[in-house]
Formats: structure tokens, C-alpha cells, sequence
């Protein structure tokens, strides 16, 4: 079948740790020497939280699963739901997600990943009319919906 995790970029995680780090460095400073432990303490707790959102952020899940099912993040929807699946590149996900965008859409974007897959909803008493799925290989998704259906 399929299966993702929408991971963050290692760069995210580069950059969360250097404003940690920066802070750190200037509160050891401006602390007095005897309590100069207070802020790496600080440090290490947001550095831990920084971390959880990172992770909890980038672990959003898109896959097609044996079962017949379409999951995005916490959304999941039977494949007897789904219409056409269609792979947009970043100038069709642009437009899709802004200037054409359906209010009632469900969205599982990722900045950091420009692709998407738009999946068309057919349940009639869904009134989600589309999902917009970022994802890195929005062909390989297409294809596993649809290799999926026919099975299924």
C-alpha cells in the first residue's frame, strides 16, 4: 500500500535548537554565578518542548491502508468514498490552497512540503467536498488509491 510521516526538516530542528542555544547563552551570561544553573535547567525543559513540537508536528501520517482506508493525520475516509485522486505540483497546490480553495476542504499541509494530492469526496452526507494532502510523492499516493479501489 502507502505509508508517510510528514516529518519536519532536519534544517527545522537545526534552527530550534540554535534559538535554545542562543538564549541559554545570553541568560548563563546575565545570571549571577551562583545561579547560573537556573537557565541551563530552563534550557533543557524548553529545549524538550521545542522537540515534543517538532515531533508532534511532523508526525502527522498519510497512508492507504489494507483495510481500504485513506488516512490524513486523524482524518480517515473508506476508499468507497473517494472520486478522483489527483497529484498537483507546488504551483497547482498553491492555487488549490489559496485563490481556489473550498472553505468546507479538509487540509493536511505542511509548509515545508510544497506537493500535494487533491482527493475528491463522494460520500453524499460528507459535506467535505475535497481533502488537500501535502505529502513528498503525491504520484506514488495516486497510484495507491487507486491500485486500492480496484482491489478493493
Amino acid at each position: 500500500m502507502y505509508a508517510e510521516r510528514l516529518t519536519v526538516p532536519l534544517r527545522w530542528w537545526v534552527q530550534g535548537t540554535m534559538l535554545v542555544a542562543s538564549f541559554w547563552i545570553a541568560a548563563v551570561v546575565a545570571f549571577p554565578v551562583h545561579l547560573a544553573w537556573v537557565p541551563s535547567v530552563i534550557a533543557v525543559l524548553v529545549l524538550a518542548l521545542v522537540a515534543a513540537g517538532l515531533a508532534t508536528y511532523g508526525g502527522a501520517r498519510v497512508a492507504v491502508t489494507a483495510h481500504g482506508t485513506l488516512v490524513a493525520g486523524r482524518a480517515e475516509v473508506g476508499l468507497e468514498h473517494v472520486g478522483d485522486v489527483v497529484s498537483l505540483d507546488a504551483e497547482q497546490t498553491r492555487l488549490v490552497a489559496g485563490r481556489h480553495a473550498d472553505a468546507r476542504a479538509y487540509l493536511l499541509l505542511r509548509p515545508y512540503l510544497r506537493r500535494s494530492v487533491k482527493v475528491s469526496i463522494t460520500d453524499p452526507a460528507d459535506p467535505t467536498p475535497y481533502w488537500l494532502v501535502s505529502c513528498r510523492r503525491p504520484e506514488q499516493l495516486a497510484a495507491a488509491v487507486a491500485s486500492a479501489r480496484q482491489l478493493g
